[in-house]
């Protein structure tokens, strides 16, 4: 029996179908009850899984308190660290307690860091360079689930994906998504970055080979669909899976960032301009692992199933 946490949210919900697909049992886990859902309540340092974790083997932790562009909180930092550091920590604990054998983490890139340089791509064994509070959290999630392993019989699996989208994706994807559907010109055509992202399917896909797999305890994996694609570029798939052409147009990336800065809106711009490339090779040769899907598939979907 695999448990999966935050089971009816955006990447929960969908590797609860791939294991449902793979003929496991699967105990969808999240903070109400409903069909088929056992109700774990909110997700912190005194949440008690015992009931939840009876009979089951491993966990793939999917819950978490997600990076957001407006933070609301006064202490980011302090909201992050309940749901995500001391939450996993305490789940971990539990799922030790309770003879479960191993807990599939669902960390971030952002542990790695925000960017990286040409020819550089993230590796999971890179220092850890988080830059903000979600990062910083799930950074140190990583390091709670590692404690609780080294003090009990648990064995720990992390996977650190960079954006995720597919069916009902929300954030950064869903707006772009939006403009591009609008036919508005966009001034990115002078943009000439290197993106991972990883599909909702391939993501589920690798969470559930790391439930399973020998070779995956005790390591970090990163994770993409392993074709990475200038800002232009994923425009251009993405207007191909609308069944439309592309409306780019080429701004200077100085003034593309000046006009940034003059509006507050640095980190969204960053996103577009900058790279952020994940090294899958090792994924691929420990796991022998490959993406089931492609760019242009996982978009066809995303387009398919629209926005949450």
């Amino acid at each position: 029996m695999i448990a999966v946490t935050g089971a009816n949210g955006f990447v929960g919900a969908a590797v609860v179908a791939a294991l449902a697909r793979s003929g496991r049992a699967v105990r969808p886990l999240g903070r109400a009850s409903g069909a088929d859902m056992v109700a774990v309540g909110d997700i912190g340092p005194d949440t008690d899984w015992s009931q939840a974790l009876q009979g089951v083997t491993c966990v793939i932790h999917c819950a978490a308190r997600v990076h957001v562009m407006k933070e609301t909180q006064a202490d980011a930092l302090a909201a992050f660290r309940s749901v995500n550091a001391a939450g996993t920590r305490r789940l971990a604990e539990e799922a030790a307690m309770a003879g479960v054998k191993r807990l599939v983490l669902v960390s971030s890139v952002k542990v790695n860091g925000e960017a990286t340089l040409p020819g550089r791509p993230f590796r999971a064994s890179d220092a850890p360079a988080p830059l903000d509070a979600y990062g910083q959290s799930k950074w140190e999630a990583e390091q709670a689930l590692w404690a609780v392993c080294q003090s009990t019989g648990l064995q720990g699996v992390v996977v650190r994906p960079p954006l995720v989208y597919g069916p009902g994706v929300r954030a950064n994807m869903a707006r772009l998504m939006k403009l591009v559907a609008s036919g508005l010109p966009l001034p990115l055509g002078g943009i000439r970055n290197r993106r991972s992202l990883v599909a909702l399917d391939n993501l589920s896909d690798l969470l559930v080979c790391c439930a399973n797999h020998p070779e995956a305890a005790g390591r970090s994996f990163l994770v993409s669909d392993g074709e990475d694609l200038s800002t232009p570029d994923l425009i251009r798939q993405m207007a191909q899976a609308m069944g439309r052409s592309a409306r780019l147009v080429s701004v200077p990336v100085g003034l593309l960032r000046l006009g940034a800065r003059l509006t507050g809106q640095q980190a969204e711009v960053a996103r577009l301009v900058d790279s952020l490339q994940v090294d899958l090779t090792p994924t691929r040769d420990t796991l022998g692992w490959a993406p089931p899907v492609s760019v242009l598939e996982g978009l066809q979907k995303m387009v398919k199933g629209g926005i949450r």
